[in-house]
């Protein structure tokens, strides 16, 4: 027996659940749902009805969905009197010929019965009944029917669902999840983002936070196992793309979660997506799927840094969601959803009940307002009564914080130790020394904490696992935001932050001075001091076990954070106790594009902190590999330029006529002569670089026909070795399409979809 928690529904989507099964299982696209005035009928069509296997149906008919809120309610004669009532002056007027009757509610074999010998006595011509067990078994044996009403994932055992191996890895990848999956709504930013992965094989979905982006792209990620049995991965991190890439296997699906990070744009991020994007290629030409989520204001910051030229699909193919845009009822259905399964009393909900279309038509209401209504931990102190709810949905991070400020002293410390693990604290706990001070100098200890997290699970904090590590983790990424606000307006509690928190976690969460980045904890200029002394000491990286990669990766993040967290001020007292810097940094390594040591030194030119003598001698290693042709990142990079003068700059371009031009086909040739059949890369990715170089110099020299036409006849030389070299002979990729048609039916309706909300 396959069974679904079709009573958890409401009335509302049952009826459109019951909509779907009429197009999708029994053929017919059913004109409108009506409203509670319908004269016996909650759905109508005429003609015939082509039937599987069994004669014809023919006529007017009328169909009616029955739901009940009751789990395991069985459907009785006297629960329909009403309907009995309106059909026999519906058969009278010649308006129902066929009668279908849908319903949650179970039928048994008895029923059946009597129920047959009433619809012969009413005069129906034919009828048909439909009850829980049916719907249940249609939701089993039908992808797309799930695909259209995904909600009936966290309605029933996943199990019965998937094969053994899709299950092991879906009861992983959405353990966190199925409470959201049994509440969502879908919405046209969902049928966006299955088209653009059906047609691209990627997919970046961009909004504001808490807009819905994580929902949408678990409904794929759960699509994606259902439908084609892919292996479906959860990853965090560029380098883990490339990681669990199995050439082989085209049946994979990768979801990558606040892809340029979480609350703050990382431009290390960026920089490792610029260095793997020839492997994506590879990836979606094989039929492995991608789907990218970022906050919209990462995204934009993200953007000046991507390599948007190499890879189109960042700009044709990012669905951008606006909460402001969805509709009444998607927000209706979204409120309902959450309030009729979260956690809230009938006695809260039956108090809130007269105010939802109000909370609902606010222009201020995102998803995320219906989750923390539904959650009493949001809503302890909250007074039920007009001004303060909608306060309550216009000033959403206010009631946040104030929440997290109300939390006794074990619960804040709690939150304390997630946010100093950059959002993932591990299960089980175990304190550092620096971290069970903190914990201390708040007023804790380890056994308080874990019972806060025990008693905060699933309101302001998660226990999931993440490639197979038990975690804590805040619930949503906006209450680490607001942990961030309090303590950033508390000089006690920042300076705990800063004295029991791990450095390299620091450098990703502050920025020393206020340096424009939002979501960012700023530091002020009294412990500017405390920082310096932490990045001094910060001598190797935890994401490598190499000593010597361990030691690269820790002087790179440190670079990295002094070129874009760090104000004139902090940049100053630095280099005054460390000025070995500019030994580091006027000579940068390859590639300059990612160089961060360029970075740096470019930040420094223009906060005036860059000696001369340390000036000249970088812009000299420059205009080396510059004119050598093996770097041309200073022609395309106008930041880059402004630490030369403008005599320093025409004369390089004038030694590039002279030097680099003449020898552009050795150019060619050598990076032709590196490849090899068995490369990794296709022909084409191989050059890439090469064409990179040669459109640089094609923009530089524009409007010197003699240059242009040797440049030019470089670049056909190359496409001409890119076509012979392609090993590549096949160009196909699997089909794999997500069938999600937007098919909707309007539904015209005086009944307000919260009449059952507090039943």
């Amino acid at each position: 027996m396959h069974k679904y928690d079709l009573h958890l529904l409401g009335w509302h989507a049952f009826q459109q659940l019951c909509l779907t099964i009429t197009r999708e299982i029994l053929g017919q696209t059913v004109g409108a749902f009506l409203d509670t005035n319908d004269a016996g009928k909650d759905g109508a069509f005429s003609g015939t009805w082509k039937q599987t296997g069994s004669e014809d149906l023919v006529g007017n008919f009328v169909i009616q969905c029955k739901f009940t809120n009751q789990a395991d309610h069985k459907i009785t004669l006297s629960s329909l009197s009403d309907e009995f009532e309106k059909i026999e002056k519906l058969v009278a007027e010649g308006r129902c010929d066929c009668y279908l009757l849908l319903t949650n509610a179970g039928v048994s074999g008895r029923f059946e019965g009597v129920f047959n010998k009433k619809m012969a006595l009413l005069g129906v011509k034919s009828w048909r009944i439909f009850g829980s067990n049916w719907i249940s078994s249609q939701i089993h044996e039908n992808k797309r029917l799930r695909m259209l009403v995904p909600r009936v994932y966290g309605l029933g055992d996943l199990s019965q669902i998937l094969d053994e191996r899709a299950y092991a890895q879906a009861r992983q990848l959405l353990l966190s999840m199925r409470d959201d999956l049994s509440k969502v709504v879908i919405t046209s930013a969902y049928y966006k983002a299955a088209k653009a992965l059906s047609e691209h094989g990627f997919v970046l979905i961009i909004g504001e936070p808490a807009a819905g982006k994580t929902t949408i792209a678990s409904l794929l990620a759960m699509a994606a196992v259902d439908q084609w049995q892919a292996l479906t991965l959860k990853l965090d991190r560029p380098d883990q793309v490339t990681k669990h890439w199995n050439p082989e296997d085209p049946n994979q699906f990768m979801w990558i979660d606040d892809a340029f990070g979480v609350t703050q744009y990382e431009s290390e991020l960026v920089t490792n997506w610029n260095h793997i994007l020839p492997q994506v290629k590879s990836m979606l030409k094989q039929g492995i799927k991608i789907v990218m989520t970022s906050r919209d204001y990462i995204y934009k910051r993200a953007r000046t840094d991507l390599k948007e030229g190499a890879f189109p699909l960042f700009n044709e193919s990012n669905v951008v969601i606006d909460v402001h845009n969805l509709a009444v009822s998607e927000k209706e259905q979204i409120l309902y959803n959450h309030l009729k399964l979260g956690r809230q009393s009938k006695d809260f909900i039956a108090k809130l009940k007269p105010y939802l279309n109000e909370i609902v038509n606010h222009p201020q209401f995102i998803p995320e307002t219906a989750r923390r209504l539904a959650d009493p931990a949001f809503t302890k102190t909250l007074q039920v009564w007009p001004p303060t709810l909608m306060r309550f949905v216009n000033n959403q991070e206010s009631f946040l914080e104030d929440v997290i400020r109300g939390l006794d002293k074990q619960s804040k410390a709690a939150l304390a130790l997630i946010y100093m693990n950059n959002g993932q604290l591990h299960s089980p706990v175990i304190l550092k020394p620096n971290e069970a001070e903190a914990v201390a100098r708040l007023g804790c200890d380890v056994g308080g904490c874990i019972e806060a997290l025990d008693s905060m699970k699933d309101g302001l904090v998660q226990y999931t696992l993440i490639e197979d590590n038990a975690v804590w983790r805040f619930k949503h990424p906006t209450i680490g935001d607001a942990y961030a606000r309090i303590i950033a307006k508390s000089p006690e509690q920042l300076e705990i932050y800063l004295e029991g928190t791990e450095v390299e976690r620091i450098i990703e969460q502050v920025t020393c001075g206020n340096v424009g980045l939002e979501k960012t904890v700023v530091v002020p200029k009294n412990m500017f001091g405390l920082v310096i002394k932490k990045l001094q000491q910060f001598k190797s990286s935890y994401d490598y076990k190499s000593p010597f990669l361990s030691a690269w990766d820790a002087k790179r993040k440190a670079l990295t954070f002094l070129s874009r967290r760090s104000s004139k001020d902090f940049l100053k007292l630095y280099i005054e106790e460390n000025p070995e810097l500019f030994d580091l940094i006027v000579k940068p390594s390859m590639s300059f594009r990612y160089s961060d040591e360029i970075k740096l030194l470019i930040k420094l030119n223009k906060e005036q902190l860059l000696p001369e003598e340390r000036r000249k001698a970088f812009t000299e290693y420059i205009s080396h590999y510059t004119i050598a042709g093996d770097d041309l990142e200073l022609l395309d990079n106008t930041d880059l330029q402004e630490v030369f003068t403008p005599d320093e700059l025409a004369d390089i371009k004038l030694k590039l006529v002279d030097e680099l031009i003449p020898k552009l086909s050795k150019v060619r040739e050598d990076r032709e002569s590196e490849f090899r059949k068995y490369n990794k890369d296709s022909s084409e990715e191989h050059m890439e670089e090469f064409f990179d170089k040669m459109n640089i110099l094609l923009e530089e020299f524009e409007g010197n026909d003699a240059i242009i036409n040797a440049i030019e006849s470089e670049v056909n030389h190359a496409k001409n070795w890119t076509s012979e070299n392609d090993f590549d002979q096949t160009d196909e990729r699997p089909e794999r399409v997500l069938d999600s048609r937007d098919e909707t039916t309007t539904i015209t309706t005086t009944r307000s979809i919260f009449d059952d909300i507090d039943s």
